[in-house]
């Protein structure tokens, strides 16, 4: 799980970093795409672990209001952000574990959960809550088939080309569980986690808005 995290923090930094001052350069947002795989993969992780899944969810909806402002300064976009994103995926998960007898409550919520993350919209939207279904009910083995056939749905649906780079993050979660586990060696601190988004995502925006570049000779 800590090696989750920080791959996750890093490769979002990278992939922001990318997008605010060096968008002509691919190979930024490359790398940024393992991001939302690898945050997808530890909201499933998380969930299974939580003792107070109410608390986990607001937690994240407070995370979510408070990075809001930071991530439409850096960017400079209304949709929301997507630990809001996120939340919902948590909340499809609540939903669905609650009316579990119920099958065709569980697809109407999930449905409804889908419309909503693309009408509004969200970061991502319906991509990361099918991301979310897949790492949660899908059997390991299924994860990099199940995520290649919905990137290749992204391509055709919203031409997200580059997207399909971030299969690599899932071949990494599924394929290579020794490194990881390596890397769980490496403490991130509760705070850093949950703190991480809002603060840099403010940075950002504050460095964009504050730092004039020099003057040429």
């Amino acid at each position: 799980m800590i090696a989750i995290q920080f791959l996750a923090m890093l490769t979002m930094l990278i992939d922001h970093i990318g997008a605010v001052w060096f968008p002509d350069d691919p190979i930024w947002r490359i790398i940024g795409r393992f991001a939302l795989p690898f945050y997808v993969y530890a909201i499933v992780i998380g969930y299974f672990r939580t003792r107070d899944a109410t608390k986990y969810l607001t937690r994240l909806g407070l995370l979510a209001v408070i990075s809001q402002i930071p991530y439409m300064l850096a960017f400079h976009v209304t949709e929301l952000n997507v630990v809001a994103t996120l939340f919902f995926c948590l909340l499809t998960f609540i939903l669905l574990d609650r009316f579990s007898t119920k099958p065709a409550v569980g697809f109407a919520i999930t449905a409804a959960m889908l419309v909503l993350l693309e009408a509004i919209p969200f970061d991502y939207g319906a991509y990361a809550l099918l991301l979310a279904l897949i790492f949660r009910y899908a059997q390991p083995q299924l994860y990099v088939v199940l995520h290649l056939i919905l990137n290749i749905a992204s391509v055709f649906y919203k031409g997200w080309v580059l997207q399909l780079f971030s299969l690599l993050a899932t071949i990494w979660i599924v394929y290579l569980p020794d490194l990881m586990r390596s890397m769980d060696r490496v403490r991130v601190p509760r705070f850093i986690w949950r703190s991480f988004y809002p603060l840099h995502l403010a940075l950002i925006a504050l460095v964009h808005y504050v730092w004039i570049p020099p003057a040429g000779p």
